[in-house]
């Protein structure tokens, strides 16, 4: 897995984000949104990498300006065309496969704490229906009408909190104004998504690991805290990701082990596996290598050489 990096050119009080041969700095994209609160890239071409995993501590928004992409969400196949806006929530997985050569996109990062804010200024509270259909496809004017909001957003954003004294507030306000759009495009596509039980129970899943997997990594946990049978939640699980949850579960925590091993650089691999609620490194280390077949010290090794 790797983070997708940022690369900053710092002017006046003012952060700009390059792309750079489609390799960006994690560390200053994840540092760039706790102090922001949002950052805005306006038009991205081209996946930023394919065949891995992601997980990232934000919310995710891309709209596609131009061609179409592959890439899962959750270990489900979902396809990207012009005009769809894809909204992904923190510490789910994400992992794109492939995308055509006219491929375009914008995409932001919202921080948590700004997310849980916006709750305060939206009337629709269901944010949970972005883990049954992360994508929604929008008609041209419902596009160009977020747009337009995006492109205010990234002139707000771009101002400093000496320069714009309300650009918090303001920021939250046009984000509330986007989400209550969003909710009105997307009304009858949430409409097939509240009947279908075993979705429900597959994005509770999800949700359920997110939250808990450094508690636990054994389905029988889930499936009692989801009042199902091991077995039942297996067959769901298994028909919605084509993996069983055990597998689900290990992509999970390797994903969260290889993000902590890219972005905390002064971490040892023991406190990374206390981070991840392993009760012995040992243990850690042996899961990290049954499943991605390195060792966490070889996939550090690895990430040092290709950063410097």
């Amino acid at each position: 897995m790797a983070i997708c990096r940022f690369f900053f050119a710092r002017t006046t009080k003012k952060h700009y984000f390059c792309r750079r041969n489609m390799n960006y700095d994690s560390e200053q994209l994840i540092k760039a949104v706790e102090q922001s609160g949002i950052v805005i890239v306006r038009k991205v071409h081209g996946l930023f990498a394919s065949n891995q995993d992601y997980v990232f501590p934000h919310i995710i928004l891309t709209l596609t300006l131009s061609g179409h992409a592959r890439a899962m969400y959750d270990m489900r196949t979902i396809t990207h065309r012009k005009n769809d806006l894809a909204f992904i929530m923190p510490g789910h997985i994400m992992h794109p496969i492939d995308c055509s050569d006219d491929f375009s996109y914008t995409v932001f990062f919202i921080s948590p704490k700004m997310f849980d804010d916006l709750r305060f200024h939206t009337f629709s509270h269901d944010y949970e229906k972005f883990n049954y259909a992360p994508v929604c496809s929008l008609t041209d004017d419902q596009a160009a009408h977020l747009l337009a909001i995006v492109d205010l957003l990234n002139v707000i954003a771009n101002h400093t909190d000496e320069e714009f004294p309300h650009r918090y507030q303001a920021l939250l306000a046009q984000l509330a104004v986007g989400y209550e759009l969003l909710n009105c495009y997307r009304r009858e596509q949430d409409k097939q998504w509240t009947e279908n039980r075993r979705a429900d129970i597959f994005n509770r899943f999800c949700d359920l690991v997110v939250k808990h997997y450094r508690e636990s990594r054994e389905i029988k946990y889930y499936a009692a805290l989801l009042n199902l049978t091991p077995k039942y939640l297996s067959k769901v699980i298994q028909d919605a990701a084509n993996i069983s949850p055990a597998e689900w579960i290990e992509q999970y925590v390797t994903a969260q082990a290889k993000r902590l091993i890219e972005t905390c650089a002064t971490q040892t691999l023991q406190e990374t596996a206390y981070m991840l609620g392993f009760s012995e490194p040992t243990s850690f280390y042996r899961y990290f290598k049954r499943i991605t077949g390195i060792t966490a010290k070889q996939y550090r090794d690895n990430h040092a050489s290709l950063t410097h």
